[in-house]
């Protein structure tokens, strides 16, 4: 299977656990993997009156780093103009934040972790 395909399917993966477990958590998905001129969304979601805009990074272990330490300052701009851009389509939600689902494999810190409000714009 070529790295392409393996990134892929472990991201397919990642998000499919990171969907089941926000609906755990009281999570309401609206959408999955939406595409934009800006890139794309993992999950878009509504959880106690709020859009919520979900980044799910997904990693074995914490060699590289860990996942939500992936959400870099041109991340965060690429998912404030998705965010902009789906509000100007979908605009009845006036409350709007950015979780990120952090999910880790392998290692002493493995599991899930939720980051609610992990930034402002």
């Amino acid at each position: 299977m070529s790295e392409k395909k393996w990134n892929r399917l472990k991201g397919k993966l990642g998000e499919d656990l990171g969907e089941s477990y926000l609906k755990n958590q009281g999570y309401r998905i609206l959408e999955r993997n939406v595409q934009s001129p800006f890139g794309e969304i993992d999950l878009i979601a509504v959880h106690q009156g709020s859009l919520v805009f979900v980044e799910v990074k997904s990693r074995r272990d914490a060699s590289f780093g860990f996942p939500e330490e992936a959400i870099n300052a041109r991340k965060k701009t690429r998912l404030a103009r998705l965010a902009s851009w789906y509000l100007s389509r979908y605009p009845k939600f006036p409350q709007v934040r950015f979780d990120v689902l952090a999910i880790q494999a392998e290692g002493k810190d493995s599991g899930i972790r939720l980051i609610q409000n992990a930034f402002e714009i």
